[in-house]
């Protein structure tokens, strides 16, 4: 579900009040609603090639911000960007890149909300994630007496794995930091915020990873083998405020 829109109420709402509703209400509530014709995350993508094709360098900012919440990567907005070069113009292509790499930047540099290490770049798993995530190792087993390893894994806003199963053991995951999820097969998802523990059970196909507008970290206690599966479907993650 789209986040609810208050820009008009909050810029209009005494001036002009029923643009500020049919902004709030009809545009971003009843068409950016509609999700099973076209996800946020594909009306944003339309949204910013419209206002760039204009050149309205005044919103595409805002809108660049809300793709980002809605789960648009810095690779497709690249893309996107580069593609419409060659049919909008030059330079608002330069112009729309420059406001992109100022929002995408600020994404990109890591966060840790909770209390351990970010960690270097997640990249060996970085297949079986949606979105970029991190890793420091806080506990490596040695092959004698300890044998369970612990990480911190720290995800940015909208970014989270697919799902998966742990076999021949289990995972226990340890919010410190931000606002996530976590999610069952067959059952509804679940918010996590610092303090929250889940206790992933052997055979348990499931998902975690960060809210749309939050970093989120965790601390995964996990033994045994996992089988990674498919991604989260874009649409059923998108529902998630």
């Amino acid at each position: 579900m789209v986040k609810k829109q208050t820009a008009g109420r909050k810029n209009l709402g005494n001036f002009a009040p029923q643009f500020a509703a049919l902004n709030d209400d009809v545009l971003f509530g009843e068409v950016w609603d509609k999700e099973s014709e076209l996800s946020a995350h594909d009306r944003s993508l339309i949204t910013i090639a419209a206002l760039m094709a204009m050149g309205n360098t005044e919103q595409i900012g805002d809108h660049l911000k809300v793709g980002l919440q809605n789960g648009i990567t810095k690779e497709e907005i690249v893309a996107e960007i580069t593609h419409l070069a060659f049919y909008v113009g030059w330079p608002k292509a330069w112009s729309t890149f420059k406001r992109a790499k100022e929002i995408w930047s600020e994404t990109d540099q890591p966060k840790q909300p909770g209390v351990f290490a970010t960690g270097p770049s997640n990249d060996d798993y970085a297949q079986y994630f949606t979105g970029k995530s991190y890793n420091e190792t806080l506990v490596l087993p040695n092959g004698e007496d300890v044998k369970v390893p612990v990480n911190n894994v720290t995800f940015q806003p909208g970014c989270h794995n697919n799902w998966h199963i742990h076999h021949d053991g289990s995972q226990i995951l340890l919010a410190t930091g931000g606002r996530g999820w976590y999610q069952e097969w067959g059952k509804q998802p679940q918010e996590l915020k610092p303090g929250d523990v889940v206790v992933v059970h052997d055979g348990t196909k499931h998902w975690h990873g960060a809210a749309k507008d939050s970093w989120f970290s965790h601390l995964a206690i996990t033994t045994g083998s996992t089988e990674w599966l498919e991604a989260v479907a874009e649409a059923d993650y998108n529902k998630l405020n």
